[in-house]
């Protein structure tokens, strides 16, 4: 089974426990996954013995990588519909937002690597922990595409234009990173997955959202959480204020070049530059772009807005070239459609931001 879903006993209620089971692609999001979530989460939001959602990932290495980017480039190369790939992004999308705004405590457990659609799952849950491997990042300017599943939302509300900066380099975040910018709330010991459960079902759940939400976050401020001693070192805590600096300023080609030629020289930052550097040149405008538009947007209005970029994007040739680069052929080389920034024209970056889809037309029909 792709995805695990049980229905544990408490003292009183129960706990909806989801957990990704594909350890050998590490947990890599497809459209079987994404559906059996979503019409659990649909399920259980209406079902009153249900008083919280735990969602997880099985194995050891990976919560969840992201999509299926495999399975995409057969849908974006082969003879299938041509609409079957944003039929995939579309399930996702009402997926995340489903968890974004679900009416019980959601209780995501991330361990491993966290990326790109495994970040969109883990960060529109209510409570979110990590144990000490935890690997975060939205690299998707390497394949291009731009960070999505509502990531304009999330990224926006980190400090110092991080957001940008991870938009732009596929920054990797360890869990010290996280825990300082708000990515998570808690760091639990490697152990600490199994007893949480075990705390969970000892517990007495009303049925009621408010009080067990209540109940949920006074037992998660007593868990046994990790030493913060014994975390690796922050990669945040020694360049957070050149990010900061560098990543200021109205001009994007400036800023790029900024973080480019900067002095700062340890392997976390090499490893920044070297995916900025290689990066797709158009992705770099729509990360721009969607940070900026998605400033002042709803919750709703990100996710419309996000859609309708994906849906250009599969349009156009740089996702496959990006995918067939870096994964397929792997000979890390891609062709990108604009070979610097200031070949991209604005109407190529605009045409990503239609069509402006509201209540009647949206491809979700969000509530």
């Amino acid at each position: 089974m792709c995805v695990e879903v049980q229905e544990l006993p408490c003292r009183e209620g129960h706990i909806g426990l989801l957990t990704l089971n594909s350890p050998a692609t590490l947990n890599a999001l497809t459209e079987k996954m994404i559906v059996i979530i979503r019409n659990s989460l649909r399920r259980w939001s209406e079902d009153p013995r249900i008083c919280v959602v735990v969602l997880q990932g099985a194995g050891e290495k990976s919560f969840c990588a992201g999509g299926d980017i495999r399975d995409l480039y057969r849908s974006l190369t082969g003879a299938d519909d041509p609409d079957a790939a944003f039929s995939v992004f579309q399930r996702e999308y009402e997926l995340d937002y489903t968890l974004h705004r679900f009416p019980k405590p959601v209780v995501a457990i991330g361990h491993g690597i966290i990326m790109g659609g495994g970040l969109g799952l883990f960060a529109a849950c209510r409570y979110r922990l990590l144990t000490p491997d935890a690997i975060l990042a939205m690299p998707e300017i390497a394949i291009g595409l731009f960070p999505d599943v509502g990531a304009s939302w999330f990224l926006n509300r980190l400090p110092g234009r991080l957001g940008l900066f991870m938009g732009l380099t596929g920054a990797r975040l360890n869990v010290s990173d996280a825990l300082r910018v708000g990515l998570a709330e808690m760091a639990l010991p490697s152990h600490g997955r199994q007893d949480l459960l075990t705390q969970l079902q000892a517990e007495r759940w009303s049925g009621h959202a408010v009080a067990d939400d209540s109940r949920l976050s006074g037992l998660l401020n007593h868990l046994e959480v990790s030493d913060y001693r014994e975390l690796s070192a922050s990669h945040l805590e020694i360049h957070e204020r050149d990010i900061a600096r560098l990543c200021a300023g109205p001009d994007l080609p400036d800023i790029i070049n900024q973080l480019l030629m900067a002095p700062v020289d340890d392997d976390w930052w090499r490893t920044c530059m070297k995916t900025l550097k290689g990066g797709n040149p158009l992705s770099a405008w729509l990360i721009w772009n969607q940070l900026k538009k998605a400033q002042q947007m709803s919750l709703k209005d990100v996710f419309r807005m996000e859609l309708a970029m994906v849906w250009e994007c599969l349009r156009r040739p740089d996702l496959a070239e990006g995918i067939r680069a870096r994964l397929i052929d792997r000979d890390q080389n891609p062709q990108w459609s604009f070979a610097s920034l200031l070949e991209v024209s604005e109407d190529v970056i605009e045409a990503h931001f239609l069509p402006v889809w509201d209540d009647e037309t949206d491809p979700m029909q969000l509530e």
